[in-house]
């Protein structure tokens, strides 16, 4: 664990959880790593004696042994569902809608935002709603009323062209990492939280909780203005939970746990086979409504964020994943 502390310590803080973690392999499995972006680590190579790799950042998948087709169909929230649902893997449904007239004239009808607001009130009047490409639970909320509905989507046409919604579901949320058909771990997925302090009410601890977000570039947690409730004063050490998203990026946390269930150990494994990945992370409901043996599949990443294993300290797994990626890049022998 040295090793790694030492080389993130060298690093601004801006620099990339995964680049980090391609140097700290390449150390440990005799590789070269060389950052080629003047230090940034969004663009970095790494070689063997024979051959040589490149890697970037941002968009750019961190799993090469992922190709580029199961890769984009993942990244779809309304495509992942369609093919997991026709291989019987249970989904949490919903329907995408556009944001933006453009391009009206080129897809088909009954996907734009007056279609949303039928869609809307044929749920309830209850939803959760997120981007149809996005990621780190950014504008990923439940919402309650059509004016909410309205102005989220007034926000979210600045950022994306295009939502997911869903019907509301609560249950235990679990993550599950693959390679190929092995799970390599499972965490219990939790909401973020405001800690009181017994003097600021939860409005203002949520207000400095949205401006770390933003400050990320991240939407803030979604909260009713005239909601009398937030104006009570926690007490020192006491916790509130923000439901909705449970990203580490959005303030969530995660706790590594044993080995899954059977039923949420084969949704996941059929969920990652059925796209085609070799290397990925599903995200599933458990305990909907009750039923713990009957889980439904939230979301597939095929490009998964990793830090947890960090805050774990469990460079084992982290080092399991590198030689995944470097064996199948031919930098390794398997």
């Amino acid at each position: 664990m040295q090793d790694l502390v030492k080389i993130r310590s060298g690093k601004p803080g801006s620099y990339p959880d995964q680049t980090v973690y391609a140097e700290y392999a390449c150390a440990e499995f005799g590789l070269t790593f060389e950052d080629i972006d003047g230090g940034t680590g969004l663009t970095f190579g790494v070689a063997s004696k024979a051959k040589r790799i490149l890697f970037g950042a941002g968009r750019c998948s961190w799993y090469p042994q992922n190709n580029a087709t199961a890769t984009t169909l993942a990244s779809d929230k309304y495509f992942t569902n369609v093919i997991l649902e026709r291989a019987g893997i249970a989904t949490l449904g919903g329907d995408y809608f556009f944001l933006h007239d453009r391009h009206r004239a080129r897809r088909a009808g009954g996907h734009e935002i007056e279609d949303a607001l039928k869609y809307f009130a044929r749920l309830g009047a209850t939803a959760f709603v997120k981007p149809l490409f996005g990621s780190r639970g950014d504008f990923a909320q439940a919402v309650y009323d059509e004016a909410t509905l309205k102005s989220y989507i007034l926000g979210a046409s600045r950022y994306y062209d295009s939502i997911l919604m869903q019907p509301l579901v609560s249950g235990d949320e679990y993550r599950v990492f693959l390679l190929d058909d092995d799970v390599l771990y499972a965490a219990r997925k939790y909401p973020p939280v405001v800690l009181g302090d017994g003097m600021r009410s939860i409005r203002d601890l949520l207000n400095e909780h949205n401006a770390a977000l933003q400050a990320r570039g991240l939407s803030p947690t979604a909260g009713a203005a005239g909601d009398q409730a937030l104006d009570h004063v926690l007490p020192r050490g006491e916790r509130w939970e923000l439901p909705g998203r449970m990203n580490l990026s959005a303030g969530g946390t995660m706790t590594l746990e044993a080995k899954p269930s059977v039923a949420v150990t084969a949704a996941a494994r059929n969920a990652v086979r059925a796209l085609g990945l070799r290397a990925a992370a599903v995200d599933l409901f458990t305990n909907i409504k009750g039923r713990a043996e009957v889980p439904a599949v939230i979301e597939v990443n095929s490009n998964p964020s990793i830090r947890q294993l960090e805050d774990s300290a469990r460079t084992d797994l982290i080092l399991k994943i590198w030689h995944h990626t470097f064996s199948a890049m031919g930098l390794l022998d398997v």
